[in-house]
This record gives structure tokens, C-alpha cells and sequence, in this order.
């Protein structure tokens, strides 16, 4: 009723221009009664009106852009990543000074008037009036927040940012509207509080949290009287009174506000003179934030995180939903990371392969039977600078989630037909006689069409000649055996197995290649594809899908849906402990000799690709499975010849080359955890 009085003692005032700019804010204030008809003055009052009538009756706040912290999952934090630097907190966790301060430099009558202050209303149209300008100044606290949730959800659109910031009447009504449906609606202290985490304060600090930590290094709540004083300044103006560009302008503000505040009786004079004498302290602290800044080489599984959350349905039906999500922010996202995993193969692929070599390597560890991903790293480090041999191209997955085209899997990919004819009847007894080279089986694909016999098919070695049944022919990587075992087992069996174990493409996107070459290898995968296919065997048949992210809490604190392992078993139990079996003789007599652990149960199969241009080793133990491949990553050429960790290598081969740095990671990674031992199975 009090706005009601002022208003209609407003509508007294006489002669012109101002008349109608009173008759507009009147008209606001009754909140929503008809204006008088006044639009035969030429000034569009009466448009104005028709705007604020169609105007919503509800002002939702849209939920702030802030800070998300991205997890290990020891609660250790890997990076904080943000689209606007900005914590939301709560009224407790703010000093009363910085919102003392707030109301006496910008509305010292706030908690007095309602949504407008029509006293200083009438001083600016009367200002207004006089210079010929549109409606200005006088704005309240509530006014303000207004703007800012405009200006806010504008987002880093110029247009729209400019939209927001019309000083318009239009403009200007639109904004009162809101503010009477704001303080219908929320206390005076819960606005001080909403302007308090909203507004911007300058060198990318959204919000007076990160405000406080960014100029002074200390939480909100810590803020002395002439560090609240300084910060309550700057709302005005973030630019001109930028303590760090330019302190002299930024002092005479904090002691403005400091003597406002004693003028008010908030603080006393000799206070105020204290805190004038004080220099401005400050501690100004640069915005640490992004993938980038991760440590011991997370920056790779950091950009994983974003792209998963960028991409999985979980978190949107569409790629805009997603989007909104991640730049929204305010998410605490725990990862499946093992930090102490993390550290040993960050430590072993730095150390085997220099970040400058011509050469780089790239790993990735699973935990067998949930999926979750312990360990990702690569020997060049995360980042933009090609000079310090810095890339964003995560070698460990397929290009959709930030990755490169992969990289043929060489022998690695034995196991899979291995697994695709024991579930078809065949035996690991099965044995074929073979010569070094013989013409590549007939085969049908899945279609029902043939491919005809053509080419030839050899072995790495001349001497790998005579008879072989399945467990020798995988130790020594025969590659002749598997030709001929692919053909019996049927070329689309394979296929249908690779599709099971979460991979139906290449990694940059191709359609799989269901050919004879199938078994040699000569698919385009990623370290963390094989990581998964070899969790499947130590999980005696059962494959997840890997998975980065264990949990998600929102910034109302309640907890989003994470994408899942979808667990669930492709092929039978004694097929997969049958493959371990197998791949357990790889590594104590076969190729993967110098990988095999020697404290412990270890399995995994080497692979080497045409002319050694990429080496791997895959393989694991009851407890994680990890995947290690060496290449050359600029039209791979031979790594024959290259130096590599400093050492020229001579002949590269997956055991020799691929198989120390598995080694060396799955050690430290399993340090002090209790040695699981496979199911024994009895070969021929």
C-alpha cells in the first residue's frame, strides 16, 4: 500500500516529459493497474504499458553457471572446470561485512523500500528530463540481480549480453516487473544473497566466493572490512576499479564505500579510518581451471570425463541438453580413477618414451568385472603448446571422445578368435600342420558371401613351421594357425565375438572390417577397446563396458544418472579361463616373457603390426587388465631404428618394446594388493 500512496502521488507531478516517465514507473509499481493515456506525448508510455502487461507473471531464477570438480576416486580432486568461475554458497558462508558493504555503496535504503526506490526514482527522472535521456540510474539491489540473471543467462552471446543491458524504458519496466514478482517471493536477505553469488567482480570471478579467493586468497566468509569494502566497490565498475590494473582507482572506491559505511553508523569513523590506512593486501590468485592443469598425466582422462559427459545420453537425450549441463556446471564428479594406479603408469610411459620421441606410447587399465577405468595416460603430456610436444589427442580412445584413428592391434586380437572357436565346438586341442607361409583360407562372411582364397599369409619367423595345436600357436604367435582356426571357426563367429566385447567399429568411426586380416590384427583399435576385450577374460566371460565416472552429484546436491558398465557375459566361463590359460603361457614361455609379473598371476598376448610400425602388449591379472601400444603417430613409420626412451631400437617387437612399460605399470599399480590367481585349467 505504501508503493500504492507513492505511486498515486507520483501521478500529481506535472509539466511534460516528466509526467510520462512517472506516469510509466507508476504504472510498474501498481503492478500492473492500466497506465494513464498518456502516449499522445510521443514517448511510447503506452507501449511500454502493453510491454509490461504481456510480461510473464513468474520470474524463475535460472540456475547458475559455477565451478564443477572433476574426482579421483580416492575424493582427490583431478581438475576444476568451469564455464564461469563461480561457487555458489550459501548466506552462512558469507562475511556480513562484504554485505553490509554491498548495501550501503549500492542501495543503502534496501531493506526499506520495496522493489523500487521511488524517492531516487524521482531524483533520476528528474535528471533524466533534464539531459533529454532515457530512463536511468536509480536501479535497487533487486533491480540489479534482475539485470544480472538476464545478463547472466545471455551467456557469452554479445548480442544477447547487449539485449540484457538496454537502458531502455522498456527495458527498464521489463526489470521492475521482475523485481516486484522477486520480492513477492524472496526475503530481502535471500536476494542480497542470490545478487552476492550472481554478479560479476571482475578478472573472470563470477559470484563473491570466487571473488574472495581470487583477489585476496581467502572464502567469503573470511573476508576482512577493507577486503569486503574493496570487493563491494567493484560491482559498479569490475573493469575501472580493477585492483590489479588499476589500484589507485580501486582504493579510492574501497574508501568510499569504507566512509559510506561509517555514514551509515555500520562501522565507526575510527574503523573506517583504520581500514583506509590499510593497504589493499591484495593475494591475487590466477584461475587454475581445465584438463590442463591435471597432474601425473590425468589431463587425458580429465578430457575423457568432459567428453563423456558431452556425448552419453545419461546425461541429455540431445547434444544440446548435454552441453547445457556441462556449462551449467556446479557438478562434483567422481571418477573410477585409482590414483596410485594412475601414478605408476604415468611414471612408466614417461620413462620408457620421451614426450619429444618421433615415437609415443599410450595405456590404458580396467578393473576386470565392473568396467571402471583405473589408469589412463600417454608419453606426450596434455595441452596445446607443440613445442613443449604438448597434444589434445588422446591415443587411448577413438576420435568421437577426443581421440586419434587408433592403431592395428598386430597378434593382440589372437584371443578373440581364440575365444570365437572355443565357443564354437573347436578345441584347444585343435592342431594344424603349417609352413611359414601358406595362401590365406576361403572364408565366408556374414552376408553368406565368400572371399576368395588370395594372397598369402606368413609368420614373423621362418621357423615357425610344422604342427601346433592352440596353446603353442599363441605363445609363439603363429600367425598361419589363426589363419587357418579363423577359417574353421567361421569368419562371422569372430566377428560376432569382437561385437560382444564392445566393439562393432574402428576408432575413427569406419565400419569393423570383417576380413581374413580380422585375425592378423588389422582393425584400427584403442589401448582402452583391448583393455576392456582382456577384463572380459580375467572376468572369466563377463565384459563391462568401461566406465570413467562412478557418480554425479548435481548442484541441488542430488545425485544425476551416470552412464553404466552393462555388465553381462559374452561367452562361457571355461572359454574365458580356457583363453587365460593360454595367454598365463605367453608370458612365462612365449613372446611376452619380459612382461610377465613375477609376484603374482599375469597373462596377456603381444602384438606387432607390418614392418613394426605399432607394438602392444595386452594383459592382466585377476585384479586390472591394461593395454600398452608403441607407435609412431605421424604417418607411423617403422620403429625399427628410432630412438625411443633414448635407446635406438634395433628391432621392435611387442614384448621387447610394449611389454617392459606394462610391466613396470601394472607393479606400481598393484603394489600391496593382495595376489588373486586364475581358475586352473588343464590344456592339452
Amino acid at each position: 500500500m505504501a508503493e500504492m500512496r507513492e505511486a498515486m502521488e507520483m501521478r500529481k507531478l506535472g509539466h511534460g516529459t516528466r509526467l510520462i516517465g512517472v506516469s510509466v514507473i507508476a504504472g510498474v509499481v501498481a503492478a500492473g493497474i492500466a497506465l494513464p493515456a498518456v502516449a499522445a506525448a510521443g514517448l511510447g508510455a503506452q507501449s511500454a504499458a502493453d510491454d509490461f502487461q504481456s510480461l510473464p507473471d513468474d520470474f524463475k531464477t535460472p540456475a547458475l553457471s559455477q565451478a564443477s570438480t572433476i574426482l579421483d576416486a580416492q575424493g582427490g580432486t583431478i581438475a576444476t572446470v568451469y564455464d564461469r568461475d563461480r561457487t555458489v554458497v550459501p548466506a552462512d558462508q558469507m562475511s556480513p561485512l562484504v554485505k553490509t558493504a554491498l548495501v550501503d555503496i549500492e542501495d543503502n535504503r534496501f531493506y526499506e523500500h520495496g522493489a523500487i526506490d521511488l524517492k531516487g526514482v524521482l531524483r533520476a527522472l528528474d535528471k533524466n528530463a533534464t539531459s533529454g535521456g532515457t530512463a536511468q540510474g536509480a536501479s535497487t539491489l533487486t533491480q540489479q540481480y534482475v539485470k544480472n540473471v538476464f545478463v547472466d543467462e545471455a551467456g557469452d552471446d554479445p548480442q544477447k549480453v547487449a539485449e540484457a543491458q538496454r537502458q531502455t524504458i522498456g527495458r527498464k519496466i521489463q526489470e521492475l516487473k521482475y523485481a516486484i514478482k522477486v520480492e513477492e517471493t524472496l526475503s530481502k536477505d535471500q536476494i542480497l544473497t542470490n545478487y552476492l553469488n550472481i554478479t560479476f567482480f571482475g578478472e573472470k570471478a563470477y559470484g563473491i566466493e570466487s571473488a574472495a579467493r581470487r583477489y585476496f586468497g581467502v572464502h567469503a566468509k573470511d573476508l576482512t572490512l577493507p577486503q569486503a569494502a574493496l570487493l563491494a566497490g567493484l560491482v559498479q565498475s569490475p573493469t575501472g576499479y580493477d585492483p590489479t590494473v588499476n589500484p589507485t582507482a580501486a582504493k579510492d572506491r574501497r574508501d568510499t564505500v569504507l566512509r559510506k559505511m561509517a555514514e551509515y553508523g555500520h562501522i565507526t569513523k575510527e574503523q573506517a579510518q583504520q581500514a583506509i590506512a590499510t593497504p589493499l593486501g591484495l593475494n591475487v590468485q590466477a584461475p587454475q581451471q581445465g584438463c590442463i592443469l591435471a597432474k601425473q598425466g590425468e589431463g587425458f582422462f580429465c578430457d575423457y570425463v568432459r567428453q563423456t559427459v558431452l556425448t552419453d545420453p545419461a546425461f541429455g537425450k540431445s547434444a544440446a541438453e548435454r552441453q547445457a549441463v556441462w556449462k551449467r556446471g556446479g557438478l562434483q564428479i567422481h571418477t573410477t580413477l585409482d590414483p596410485k594406479a594412475q601414478a605408476s603408469l604415468y611414471a612408466s610411459v614417461t620413462a620408457h618414451v620421451n614426450a619429444g620421441d618421433q615415437a609415443a606410447t599410450a595405456m590404458s587399465i580396467v578393473e576386470p568385472g565392473t568396467g571402471k577405468i583405473l589408469a589412463m595416460g600417454q608419453s606426450r603430456p596434455y595441452g596445446v603448446d607443440g613445442k613443449q610436444h604438448q597434444t589434445q589427442i588422446n591415443y587411448n580412445v577413438g576420435k568421437a571422445m577426443g581421440g586419434g584413428l587408433g592403431f592395428p592391434t598386430g597378434s593382440t586380437f589372437k584371443p578373440i578368435v581364440a575365444a570365437a572357436a572355443l565357443e564354437n565346438g573347436i578345441s584347444p586341442s585343435q592342431s594344424y600342420t603349417t609352413d611359414y607361409s601358406i595362401p590365406w583360407p576361403a572364408m565366408t562372411d556374414c552376408s553368406g558371401g565368400r572371399f576368395p582364397s588370395a594372397g598369402q599369409v606368413h609368420n614373423d619367423s621362418q621357423s615357425l613351421t610344422g604342427q601346433f595345436d592352440m596353446k603353442t600357436a599363441m605363445a609363439q604367435s603363429v600367425n598361419t594357425y589363426f589363419a587357418k582356426l579363423e577359417g574353421d571357426a567361421g569368419l562371422c563367429n569372430v566377428a560376432r565375438m569382437t561385437n560382444e566385447l564392445g566393439i562393432t567399429q574402428q576408432a575413427g568411426g569406419e565400419k569393423l572390417q570383417v576380413v581374413p586380416s580380422m585375425t592378423l590384427g588389422s582393425n584400427d583399435l584403442t589401448p582402452l577397446e583391448m583393455a576392456g576385450v582382456y577384463a572380459a577374460f580375467a572376468a572369466h566371460g563377463t565384459y563391462c563396458a568401461p566406465t570413467a565416472i562412478a557418480s554425479v552429484t548435481g548442484p541441488d546436491g542430488k545425485q544425476l544418472a551416470v552412464p553404466q558398465a552393462n555388465c553381462s557375459a559374452v561367452m562361457s566361463t571355461t572359454t574365458a579361463d580356457t583363453v587365460t590359460a593360454m595367454l598365463k603361457g605367453v608370458v612365462e614361455d612365449g613372446t611376452g616373457q619380459t612382461a610377465g609379473l613375477s609376484s603374482r598371476d599375469s597373462a596377456g598376448k603381444t602384438g606387432t603390426t607390418d614392418a613394426s610400425r605399432q607394438v602392444w602388449f595386452v594383459g592382466y591379472t585377476p585384479e586390472m587388465a591394461g593395454a600398452t601400444v608403441v607407435s609412431d603417430t605421424d604417418n607411423p613409420k617403422p620403429l625399427d631404428g628410432q630412438r625411443i626412451g633414448g635407446t635406438v631400437v634395433g628391432q621392435a617387437f611387442g614384448g621387447t618394446l610394449a611389454g617392459p612399460i606394462w610391466r613396470d605399470a601394472m607393479n606400481g599399480a598393484l603394489a600391496d594388493t593382495p595376489a588373486g590367481t586364475f581358475t586352473p585349467v588343464q590344456l592339452p
